[in-house]
């Protein structure tokens, strides 16, 4: 087991609905590197993960949006799932959070429908992303230049489509973590 994360902090921010393997699959890759991977939500307490339309586990909450600040973690990290990211994204307190981070040139790491809270953030124009294929015309009309590929780094920005690019994935992110000191 590498330590090549060891002290680096990931914001994991996520709600109620989130994919749960988009959580799990690069959180377990990020604790294997060395690094605390924190779970982030609105409110304390559980949030539920889905495989795809079916319930699924629950997770601790470990911090809520307005008590962490972005100077105390190193990369956020975004799973998907319809209904966390159609609730995440119209959070002002995630979207600031998400800002920070883009401002600060920290990580951020997106899977599936995680990108609409980028769009809200105003974080995509210019960018080159993917994502899954029904948020193409969003993430068009958002200004960004969407690419069908398994993962996709463009700055500070990396994004995979779907669980199944998840290994990659995890694998950039683990990549950029390192790299960024």
């Amino acid at each position: 087991m590498t330590q090549a994360l060891r002290g680096k902090r990931v914001a994991i921010l996520a709600t109620e609905g989130f994919e749960q393997v988009e959580l799990t699959g690069p959180r377990e890759a990020l604790e294997k590197a060395g690094a605390q991977a924190d779970i982030v939500s609105a409110e304390s307490g559980t949030i539920r993960g889905w495989n795809h339309i079916e319930p699924a586990d629950e997770f601790t909450v470990d911090h809520t949006f307005d008590s962490i600040r972005m100077d105390d973690y190193d990369a956020v990290l975004l799973p998907g799932g319809v209904v966390n990211s159609d609730t995440i994204r119209t959070n002002e307190l995630a979207q600031e959070l998400v800002r920070d981070a883009a401002r600060a040139n920290k990580p951020i790491a997106v899977i599936c429908h995680g990108g609409w809270l980028l769009i809200s953030a105003g974080l995509v124009q210019g960018k080159k992303i993917t994502s899954w294929p029904s948020l193409v015309d969003d993430l068009k009309n958002a200004g960004a230049h969407w690419v069908d590929q398994e993962v996709v780094v463009d700055g500070q920005l990396i994004s995979s489509r779907k669980p199944d690019d998840i290994p990659a994935f995890s694998q950039a992110l683990v990549e950029q973590l390192a790299r960024a000191g």
